[in-house]
């Protein structure tokens, strides 16, 4: 089995964590999920199914932006494009292409374990739907909370007028998922300010240079465009980048 069949069952798989549902043994009809009715049992339609199933892919962008590190990546890459002065280069879905593969990246141990420890237990029928849901969920939630910070933890908690938990693991994912996201906006301000500073600095001397030849009419924009691009070329800008992004996410230790 590839690695690309394996990565899409897991966010198939993840699309369900927040949403638990009940499960029964396999009917001799082909189905998508085993679904029934809590108050009659009756076994749910294939179109009902598949129907449930649309609506679950249709959280799949929000999950991806919420439960991943895609909004720091997003974030940063804007910033960037904006200290070099490019308005439309490079484009928007050239910059969400190299978050999705930044993404995958970081995120491939969480990926790895929820195919190892939830669906293919969940496969061989050694564990339940519900089990395997768990399972998934304990994982991403390791993932977020190795990356939030708890002033972000301890601001949602507070907001929620309830007790921070001496275990974290057992903190509410409702309260979870909003501290994960502040804590990767901020992360995401706090790496392009640093990636902002030294092209801020190639602007004020452009500009100080031109006031003192008199060419005030001159856009300073226009003049340091250049020499931005070709000092962010020198230092091999993009793999520096993409180094500091990756290590700028704290390890997963899983399990």
């Amino acid at each position: 089995m590839s690695r690309f069949k394996q990565v899409a069952r897991c966010c198939l798989l993840l699309l369900t964590v927040l949403m638990p549902m009940p499960a029964v043994a396999a009917s001799g009809d082909i189905s998508l999920f085993s679904l029934n009715d809590s108050e009659t049992g009756q076994v749910l339609s294939i179109k009902l199914q598949i129907l449930i199933m649309m609506t679950l892919l249709g959280f799949l962008p929000a999950m991806l932006m919420m439960m991943t590190s895609f909004t720091r990546f997003i974030i940063v890459l804007a910033i960037l494009r904006q200290a070099l002065g490019l308005q439309q280069s490079p484009p928007n879905q050239i910059l969400i292409g190299i978050a999705l593969c930044l993404t995958m990246l970081v995120m491939r141990p969480v990926w790895m374990e929820i195919y190892s420890e939830a669906y293919e237990p969940f496969q061989s029928d050694q564990i339940s739907m519900e089990q395997g849901l768990e399972v998934a969920k304990k994982s991403i939630s390791g993932f977020m909370l190795a990356q939030t910070n708890k002033a972000s933890l301890e601001t949602m908690v507070a907001l929620a007028n309830e007790p921070l938990p001496q275990n974290l693991e057992t903190l509410d994912f409702s309260l979870l998922l909003p501290a994960f996201v502040l804590s990767e906006v901020k992360a995401a301000f706090q790496l392009g300010f640093m990636i902002f500073l030294p092209f801020l600095v190639i602007d004020l001397v452009v500009a100080s240079v031109l006031m003192a030849m008199g060419m005030m009419m001159l856009s300073p924009m226009m003049i340091s465009l250049p020499f931005k691009l070709m000092v962010f070329v020198l230092v091999d800008g993009w793999a520096l980048l993409v180094g500091t992004l990756t290590s700028s996410i704290q390890p997963f230790g899983g399990g």
